[in-house]
């Protein structure tokens, strides 16, 4: 025990001398911190009175030099690392399972360069993604990154869940707004990936690390496209007798038009959510959009056209009146007491898929957990759309969860199988852009089956150690 005391006061000194002493942590405080994100079960975990996974050294990097040269200590002494940005993943990506280092990242959160030439602004990557909106919208532009975690989610964050905002379907996910990025290896090397994501030099290395959940190293910093403001939005609302006449509707307007927001919510979460944020009284499937652009020509061609296909499939037009109280409430959707909370079990599974299996998952999903696990609700609605098919954000929510913290852990655990597994069986993805993280890991393999070894095979080869957040992403 004395030798181990010794090794590790050796080994926190070497990151002080990285870092400076002050940016390195060992305190029982500062380690608590770090043991619950929004993840259910670390949530749950701390409110019955356990003690989460904690690191065993904070360390705050400044900068990329930083970053590498902690890199190289931890990997010289096989030393895990788990990166944290700003603790709001839902998927428990961030939790330092294996103990070791924590690379708490909010330090590096300095504005590089905004490019009006080119539409793009550069920064490093743990600040948080509300600041580069506000840098981008001083000189009139915007990411268009909009997730309702955009006032406490870093820029490393987003890219390493593959993350997306409520403009998606105009404006794509982050993998879609990403130019280039410089991320930090395991081994320490600091590398950049091509200055443009447009080319024939090979595979996109950013699409290698966008997604990889600092399991292949770590984001340091990122250029993005710019968007001039838009200078008209309009909204709308339509209210459909079913989920599937929304969906065909949906299908038809992203592939005959191009709306930013598109939200289609089942009637169970009509009567429920819907009704309590926005004070909508009717049943069937509501549909919330919003269509920008920068003149009020093309957005009224737009809406018409819109309106056109909604009556086309049986809905009832609600006019702006509904659309515009849902973008007031865009973010306070999120927020609790608003939707579902601890001391509630819930969760929130993110399956997509193509329009010809997402109906055919819905209901898989619906009823194999509402059959299988009495007391547990299912509600769902589409939220970000595609021109090949679209996402079901759809939500378990059961009242009275277990008190024992394991028999709870077990639950859920066996509610997402269930569900996860019904949608893979019918043709769905197991997550849009909430990530893997802890959450997911253990059914990666059954979702990638054989191809599984591409991603082993890039860890295998970019982290020989394993050292990169261990238990995560199925790695």
């Amino acid at each position: 025990m004395q030798v181990k005391s010794f090794m590790f006061d050796m080994i926190r000194t070497e990151l002080e001398d990285a870092v400076g002493v002050e940016n390195v942590s060992t305190s029982e405080v500062d380690r608590a911190s770090y043991t619950v994100d929004y993840f259910w079960l670390s949530r749950m975990w701390q409110d019955r009175g356990a003690e989460g996974p904690k690191p065993d050294i904070i360390v705050r990097p400044g900068s990329s030099e930083e970053v590498s040269k902690v890199l190289k200590i931890a990997n010289y002494y096989k030393i895990p690392v788990h990166t944290w940005g700003g603790g709001s993943g839902s998927q428990g990506g961030a939790l330092p399972m294996a103990g070791g280092i924590l690379l708490d990242m909010k330090r590096m959160n300095k504005l590089i360069s905004i490019d009006l030439n080119s539409h793009s602004i550069t920064a490093e990557a743990g600040m948080i993604f509300q600041q580069l909106e506000w840098y981008a919208n001083e000189k009139g532009y915007s990411c268009m990154h909009i997730p309702s975690c955009l006032t406490c989610g870093t820029i490393g964050g987003a890219l390493g869940h593959r993350g997306i905002g409520i403009l998606s379907s105009k404006y794509g996910k982050i993998d879609d707004q990403c130019m280039s990025m410089e991320v930090v290896l395991p081994n320490g090397d600091i590398i950049n990936t091509l200055p443009v994501p447009k080319h024939a030099a090979g595979p996109d290395l950013n699409q290698i690390f966008i997604g990889s959940e600092g399991t292949l190293g770590i984001i340091t910093k990122a250029t993005f496209r710019l968007f001039e403001l838009p200078k008209v939005m309009k909204h709308h609302a339509f209210l459909f007798k079913t989920m599937k006449d929304g969906l065909e509707a949906g299908r038809d307007i992203m592939q005959k038009t191009q709306p930013s927001i598109m939200r289609l919510f089942d009637e169970a979460e009509t009567v429920s959510i819907i009704k309590k944020i926005i004070g909508f009284e009717k049943r069937g499937a509501f549909l919330n959009l919003s269509v920008d652009g920068p003149d009020e020509r093309l957005v009224d061609i737009q809406l018409e056209i819109i309106k056109e296909i909604c009556a086309k499939y049986g809905a009832e037009d609600m006019g702006s009146e509904y659309g515009e109280k849902w973008y007031q409430n865009r973010i306070t959707f999120f927020y609790p007491d608003h939707i579902m909370d601890i001391p509630q079990m819930f969760g929130t599974m993110d399956t997509v898929a193509d329009f010809g299996h997402v109906e055919e998952i819905y209901w898989a999903m619906k009823n194999a957990i509402e059959s299988n696990f009495p007391g547990v609700r299912f509600i769902a609605h589409c939220s970000h759309w595609y021109g090949w098919g679209t996402m079901i954000y759809d939500r378990f929510i059961m009242d009275n969860p277990p008190e024992d913290k394991e028999e709870a852990l077990r639950l859920h655990n066996q509610i997402w199988n269930t569900g996860v597994r019904a949608a893979m069986e019918h043709g769905g993805v197991i997550n849009d852009h909430h990530g893997i993280g802890l959450k997911l890991s253990r059914l990666m393999k059954e979702q990638y089956g054989p191809a599984f070894q591409v991603m082993e095979g890039l860890k295998k080869a970019l982290d020989p150690n394993g050292i990169m957040n261990p238990y995560k992403l199925g790695l």
